[in-house]
């Protein structure tokens, strides 16, 4: 009996150590973010990983590319929008897992202009953007796809201004990059997130969209059908728990 546990010790310890890499997930889950929660998501990842879980692995783009990645069979785990129909067009697929689509987040729509060239814009009904705008762009995310290119015209055509601007927009492929082209003087107005603003120190805010002048803007999670990631159920569950919101709320978003 000596002999053979003699025998066996070094099999099991060798087994013992094999344990962790072969059935313990090392790698976090792929999260698909919209690209106006960089900061915040980031800071939220970084959370996760202190309680001692393997940090996730983030992609930023335009709510409609990551939709469409997904469409197409992306290995991801976790997408988080800026709007509503978007993850309805993911949730339509059948590529959302049944019961896991919370929306937790909100956020404002503004008016920014470069920090060098401020202005100040009163935001209502038939307001003279055109004029503010002279002769250059409004900045805006594509408003045929982005989340808050869109909100931008539905705000923009409620007030009645859509038609002054509509031929004079600089479209980007996501919000971040319309917030790029005012921060460097490319353009002299752009639209975008209330906390996009607030995380580029080359934009000042000229002016606040009324609630009313849109839909709400409303940010939902979800995870993915494909994902076999065993941590993408814990994660999404950290971001809508109190915890996570709080995270959400320092960089300036609401929260649900």
């Amino acid at each position: 009996m000596l002999r053979l546990r003699a025998l066996f010790l070094p099999v099991l310890l060798l087994l013992a150590s094999l344990w962790t890499p072969a059935f313990a997930q090392s790698e976090g889950p792929l999260v698909l973010a919209a690209a106006s929660l960089q900061e915040a998501m980031n800071a939220a990842a970084d959370g996760w990983a202190a309680k001692g879980h393997p940090r996730p692995k983030i992609s930023f783009a335009a709510s409609s590319a990551l939709a469409r990645q997904i469409e197409a069979g992306a290995p991801a785990d976790v997408f988080v929008s800026a709007d509503e129909p978007w993850m309805d067009e993911v949730q339509a697929k059948g590529l959302v897992r049944k019961g896991t689509r919370v929306s937790f987040l909100t956020n404002d729509l503004v008016i920014v202009a470069p920090k060098t060239k401020p202005q100040r814009i009163a935001i209502k009904p038939g307001f003279p953007l055109a004029r503010a705008l002279g002769n250059g762009r409004l900045a805006v995310g594509d408003p045929a796809a982005v989340p808050a290119g869109i909100y931008a015209k539905q705000a923009l055509t409620k007030l009645g201004v859509w038609d002054s601007v509509k031929d004079n927009l600089a479209p980007a492929e996501n919000v971040r990059a319309a917030l790029a082209l005012v921060g460097r003087g490319a353009a002299p107005l752009g639209i975008v997130y209330a906390t996009d603003a607030r995380a580029e120190p080359a934009v000042t805010v000229a002016g606040v969209f009324p609630a009313s002048s849109h839909p709400p803007i409303s940010y939902p999670v979800a995870v993915l059908t494909a994902s076999r990631n065993r941590d993408a159920e814990g994660f999404r569950r950290y971001l809508i728990s109190a915890e996570g919101k709080a995270v959400f709320r320092k960089f300036g978003f609401g929260t649900k």
